[in-house]
């Protein structure tokens, strides 16, 4: 019978399970009683500065400046072979700011973030604004199985 183990992860395997981008969930912080707005998204991950950039739908309801400074937190993870998570919590921070964009620039040539079709609307007539998460905090877990 084996053992179920959960472990942190590393910064070298947190870095190794993220990859360079992949599909996660971000959470926005609101107002009161409030539940968070959590959406599905995929995310860039430039391991050379430990930063998230994210690809994000925009519309009347949430326009693209209410994101820059928006606390938030984002949560990715997979359960194939051994099950894994990671946490980031910050602020998002808009990268077509002048004192953002280049940075900004630099960490997207190092991120893959891929394009996936959720929405009703085909993707090009959607409006996307480009924003980058900071962590100011940054967990990480696996779970594994050991022999007893």
């Amino acid at each position: 019978m084996s053992r179920i183990e959960v472990a942190e992860l590393e910064e070298a395997e947190r870095t190794s399970v993220l990859g360079t981008g992949g599909t996660g969930v971000l959470s926005f912080s609101t107002e009161g009683d409030e539940p968070p707005r959590t959406v599905p998204v995929s995310y860039g991950y430039d391991s050379v500065e430990s930063t998230f950039y994210f690809r994000l739908a925009t519309s009347p309801e949430h326009p693209p400046e209410t994101l820059d400074g928006h606390a938030v937190s984002f949560v990715t993870y997979d359960a194939n072979d051994e099950w894994w998570s990671v946490v980031a919590k910050g602020r998002l921070q808009d990268i077509e700011r002048d004192d953002v964009g280049t940075d900004a620039l630099e960490g997207l040539e190092r991120v893959e973030i891929p394009l996936i079709d959720i929405f009703e609307t085909h993707p090009r007539e959607i409006d996307f604004a480009f924003c980058r998460l900071e962590p100011t905090a940054f967990t990480g877990r696996r779970e594994s199985s050991t022999a007893p």
